[in-house]
């Protein structure tokens, strides 16, 4: 009995690390070729590859809650307070580095200050 216990622990360890990595080669694929058709067209002023990474980010980060801090086996509302929270303050904190990111290029991109940096 304790041997399908150990297998199937091997198998699940293989399976996390096979979604991870596919996840990992698609956004680094996607960083390197950067396609035009992701690339230029644009949702709420940021173009739709970033809201791709961004996605798959927030896709990978639950997966990694979901696998390794052994949230399949929660109650659904306790899983929905850790979950929902990672969420919340992911999508929170991009929206800030974006804003304050596209105000300091406005800033330095249509003023008479010079680029410095």
């Amino acid at each position: 009995m304790a041997a399908d216990t150990h297998g199937s622990n091997v198998k699940r360890i293989w399976t996390v690390f096979v979604i991870l990595s596919l996840i990992t080669i698609v956004e680094v694929v996607l960083g390197i070729f950067k396609p035009d058709f992701l690339f230029h067209p644009t949702f709420l002023h940021l173009s739709l590859l970033n809201w791709i990474f961004i996605l798959l980010t927030i896709w990978k980060a639950y997966y990694i809650m979901w696998a390794f801090m052994h949230l399949e086996g929660e109650k659904a509302n306790f899983r929905w307070s850790i979950v929902g929270t990672m969420i919340f303050l992911m999508l929170y904190m991009a929206a800030l580095i974006l804003i304050e990111g596209d105000y300091i290029y406005d800033v330095f991109h249509n003023s008479s200050y010079r680029w410095i940096f």
